[in-house]
């Protein structure tokens, strides 16, 4: 990890103020400690913005409407994509409990077309077409506003960007796997 040791001991008042928005929020919910892991740990140090991005992510995450597995194969295409070893890690159990085959979930990982059908294949592309193209293709739009409406679009999108954000944050700052998680990419070092 290239960041500095911090102890939730040492926070000043504004960064005790993005970790217990995290903590006290639906994220903390059967997770305690989870406030100075992963990428809410950086949000801590940098409570400026931190405390903005973490709210975005518990408004993507918890208030949305798009289904929990379509955002899951979302926020795994973008972590495959990115090869974040955390993101990819935390979210595959996610998506597993949402419900995603695990074989696609092996296929994103090998950088295979997963094997999904419907709507979750639509979500990978979805998210393959803006993270490999920096945009959307016509059909692909138009077949997602029928899917899943312009507000689930709306939705979708914000997740993709915000899972990039993510991604790049863990890659950065070399964010390191938990206690009990699988690495996806043990090839990568770093």
């Amino acid at each position: 990890m290239r960041l500095s040791p911090l102890d939730r001991t040492d926070l000043n008042a504004e960064q005790q103020e993005v970790l217990e928005a995290i903590e006290k929020g639906p994220r903390g919910t059967n997770n305690p400690g989870i406030g100075m892991i992963g990428p809410f740990g950086c949000w801590v140090r940098a409570p400026k913005v931190g405390y903005s991005i973490q709210a975005l992510g518990e408004a993507i995450r918890f208030r949305g409407s798009l289904p929990e597995n379509i955002k899951e194969v979302a926020i795994c295409a973008v972590g495959a994509y990115y090869r974040s070893k955390f993101e990819f890690a935390a979210h595959r159990r996610l998506a597993k409990l949402a419900g995603v085959n695990e074989k696609a979930l092996d296929q994103m990982v090998a950088g295979e077309e997963p094997d999904l059908a419907g709507d979750e294949l639509l979500a990978f592309t979805i998210a393959s077409q803006m993270v490999n193209q920096h945009s959307l293709m016509d059909e692909t739009y138009w077949l997602g506003v029928q899917a899943f409406g312009e507000t689930g679009m709306i939705e979708l999108t914000a997740t993709i960007g915000y899972y990039c954000l993510i991604s790049l944050t863990l890659n950065t700052f070399r964010i390191p796997l938990t206690d009990g998680m699988q690495d996806p990419f043990p090839e990568d070092s770093g």
